[in-house]
């Protein structure tokens, strides 16, 4: 326990975690332009554009003398980037519960992710490695940062306040990325009438993102607090620190159970979130105008998903609401598989069904997993969860991939993703929560 909280009276320590909690929900505002405005809509197919200006007649770039397909390189820096995040993620989340400080390292994860993403402005020409240079660094620090993030809900919210707070907090997410990218959008079609150039128009979209993410990253920075730890042990290296975690996590099997679970399905998740612009444009040849409109609309429709099913959760539990969003997204894949070509208007449709089980399947397993952790152990622990999010969701695309590569069909390729949320379910569904709470040492909410 914090030092700071001692002799504190209640009716005050509720008051200064409703500030910390608004606090904390700002920094998914602040990040979540990143993943929505550079990774998902902009930055791939520009890099690739600046790789290929700067292959050789064959199509290859050679960054450190090594032969590259042009249209390879944001899928490779993309990789590398979660290699690195992989690397340092328990290192860091160690040294965050041993020393208690939580917010210096945060800080230093969010200022370096969003400053190499303003310095994205600076991508042009031929300047695909910078352009590799500067992804890497902000992907890496985008996933140290969530998790050190991820990390203070166990100690901002108590247990019965958790699912709302995580789903609020996706919300603020998914409404900020939707913001940002409308402005985005507008300067990116209307760029003759700005006066500029569509690269310079895509350049100030990536560089704004970052600017976004420094300013607003400094209200949780301010409202957050540090809660010093009563151990100071030294934290290991890289991969002895991630060895030292899985062996903890083995004294907690019910807890185990669940990250596999969640390992699972939100490999079928992030992969139709990676896909799903795929399908349209190559199976159901869609426009990329029509694309970014659905991006536009998975966006949106999270946030009211989001807060939503938080509510569903008060209702009848954490556990039994994702299991029912998993359903959902069974149901909505299955529709997919269905779709017509050259038909929006149901793409659209397909999108509106992403949209609304997206944050809240997101949220609900963020809040349940909170419970599952031992005590001061919050950001060693989410740091394996966070790298189940980002850095081990690599079979879903690959059995994609594979599938269309066997058949020569999208229609399979998405279909064949069904089996992640059907096995995720039945694994769920087997994860006795409130025994997994008690050996957690944490009290069990009423409803879970």
């Amino acid at each position: 326990m914090g030092t700071d909280t001692v002799r504190t009276p209640p009716a005050d320590r509720a008051a200064e975690l409703r500030r910390e909690q608004r606090g904390w929900y700002f920094y998914d505002w602040a990040c979540s332009v990143y993943s929505t405005s550079v990774l998902t809509v902009f930055l791939g197919p520009y890099l690739t554009s600046v790789a290929e200006s700067a292959a050789d007649a064959d199509g290859y770039v050679h960054p450190l003398g090594i032969p590259v397909r042009a249209g390879s390189f944001f899928a490779y820096s993309v990789s590398l980037s979660v290699i690195v995040a992989v690397l340092v993620m328990p290192l860091v989340g160690a040294a965050a519960d041993r020393t208690g400080r939580k917010k210096p390292l945060l800080a230093a994860a969010a200022y370096l992710g969003a400053t190499a993403t303003t310095a994205m402005f600076f991508l042009d020409g031929d300047r695909y490695l910078l352009g590799g240079v500067l992804l890497i660094v902000a992907n890496a620090a985008q996933s140290v940062a969530m998790m050190l993030y991820n990390s203070y809900l166990p100690q901002i919210a108590p247990p019965e306040q958790r699912d709302a707070v995580s789903s609020r907090g996706w919300a603020f997410g998914y409404a900020a990325g939707s913001l940002v990218l409308v402005v985005n959008l507008i300067l990116y079609t209307g760029h003759d009438s700005f006066g500029i150039s569509e690269s310079t128009a895509v350049r100030i979209c990536l560089a704004s993102a970052g600017l976004w993410w420094g300013a607003f990253a400094l209200i949780p920075l301010r409202r957050l607090r540090d809660r010093r730890s009563a151990t100071r042990e030294a934290a290991l290296p890289g991969f002895r620190q991630l060895a030292a975690t899985v062996r903890d996590m083995r004294r907690h099997p019910l807890t185990l159970a669940f990250l596999l679970a969640y390992l699972v399905y939100n490999d079928g998740i992030q992969t139709v979130i990676s896909q799903a612009s795929v399908y349209g444009s190559e199976e159901l040849g869609l426009g990329q105008s029509t694309l970014i409109v659905a991006i536009l609309l998975v966006q949106v429709l999270a946030v009211a998903g989001a807060l939503t099913m938080g509510r569903l959760a008060r209702a009848y539990g954490a556990k039994r609401t994702i299991l029912g969003s998993l359903v959902a997204w069974t149901v909505t894949l299955a529709a997919g598989y269905f779709l017509p070509a050259g038909a929006p208007v149901w793409f659209f449709v397909l999108a509106a069904g992403i949209g609304l089980v997206l944050g809240g399947s997101q949220a609900l397993s963020r809040s349940l997993f909170s419970h599952l952790v031992p005590p001061g152990k919050e950001a060693e622990y989410f740091s394996a969860y966070e790298m189940s999010d980002r850095g081990m969701s690599w079979l879903g695309p690959l059995l994609f991939g594979l599938t269309y590569q066997l058949t020569g069909s999208y229609r399979d390729a998405v279909i064949s993703l069904v089996g992640f949320f059907v096995i995720g379910f039945a694994l769920l569904a087997r994860v006795p929560v409130r025994r997994a709470i008690e050996e957690a040492g944490n009290p069990v909410p009423d409803r879970i």
